[in-house]
């Protein structure tokens, strides 16, 4: 229980920089070292938290339980399946890897390991999702619409803004709806790189809620909201201003004034109360626990796959439309 878990990063870009500082801060864990290709931006992070820095992530694997891995994508299930073969414990960035069969590929050497794989749906930790959870208990669910928009930048070019953005959506979506699919219709653009850049889906469930998702990669403002229709209520839960919005609606009446038709609705505007917590720390500390109890991660690689699968089927349907257009 009280284990302190030797902890490791590699790649340390914009994402992975983060998880160096959390690791160097927590408590119970300690920041052995950190890996990456680019040998001048290993140094700076390593200098940074004053520990090692690795060109050649392999020097690094025998001296940690665990590891963060967040270099690009295309790398993951390489780096990852060396990390596996070591027994070490292994928090992936989402996606978890480039394409459904690496994925399967690594849920099948972690289980063969014994290790504990956890993947980075940081969402899922985000506190406005916790609280957006606890007030849809008990509510009928009726749609869902999610926007995550954001302006174009160079970053995890190497991946569509389906594996990229939207993941982290359906991941959130299939998370909230506990029954099967029953329909998938998706279209999309390829306007700034090879991969596609904007991606709309449409999912349909079978008990009749639906699903539309917005992802895109070439907007000029940053979006991140999930909107929920329920049978009483309206529910806006904005993942990067932190805060979550209950409408109700309390009146709605029509009535004639000197042969005038008039319309009246009145209603109730809630705000929910959202901690102030980092959620890339609320992963991590999860991860932690996991490791030192041996315990199954909140976001395993059951939750993992089902998004990757999803997120093949949403891909090949647009690339396979983006094919036909003459």
């Amino acid at each position: 229980m009280n284990k302190l878990v030797r902890a490791g990063v590699i790649g340390v870009g914009a994402m992975g920089q983060h998880h160096a500082r959390i690791w160097a801060a927590m408590p119970g864990s300690q920041l052995i070292g950190v890996a990456d290709s680019n040998v001048e931006r290993v140094r700076e992070i390593a200098a940074r938290h004053d520990v090692p820095a690795y060109a050649d992530y392999h020097d690094l694997l025998s001296r940690v339980d665990a590891v963060s891995l967040a270099a690009p994508t295309t790398l993951h299930c390489q780096i990852a399946l060396d990390c596996l073969a070591q027994g070490v414990h292994l928090m992936v960035e989402k996606p978890l890897a480039a394409t459904l069969s690496e994925s399967h590929a690594l849920v099948q050497a972690a289980h063969k390991a014994g290790v504990v794989l956890q993947v980075g749906h940081i969402e899922r930790f985000n506190p406005t999702f916790a609280e957006l959870v606890n007030v849809l208990s008990g509510r009928e669910i009726v749609a869902m619409d999610a926007r995550r928009l954001s302006p174009f930048a160079t970053r995890a070019s190497d991946v569509s803004v389906v594996y990229d953005l939207m993941v982290h959506d359906l991941d959130l979506i299939l998370t909230l709806v506990q029954v099967p699919l029953a329909g998938i219709k998706a279209i999309g653009s390829k306007v700034r790189s090879p991969q596609l850049d904007h991606a709309i889906a449409l999912l349909t469930f079978a008990d009749g809620c639906v699903a539309s998702l917005s992802a895109s990669k070439i907007t000029q403002h940053k979006i991140r909201q999930l909107s929920v229709t329920c049978v009483d209520a309206f529910v806006i839960a904005d993942l990067l201003a932190r805060t979550v919005m209950i409408h109700r609606q309390s009146a709605a009446d029509y009535f004639a004034h000197q042969s005038e038709v008039l319309y009246r609705q009145e209603g109730v505007i809630e705000q929910v109360y959202v901690p102030p917590v980092e959620p890339l720390y609320a992963e991590l500390q999860h991860f932690a626990i996991c490791v030192r109890e041996g315990r199954e991660p909140q976001v395993g690689a059951k939750d993992a796959l089902r998004v990757m699968e999803l997120a093949e089927m949403i891909e090949s349907q647009v690339l396979a439309g983006l094919e036909l257009q003459p």
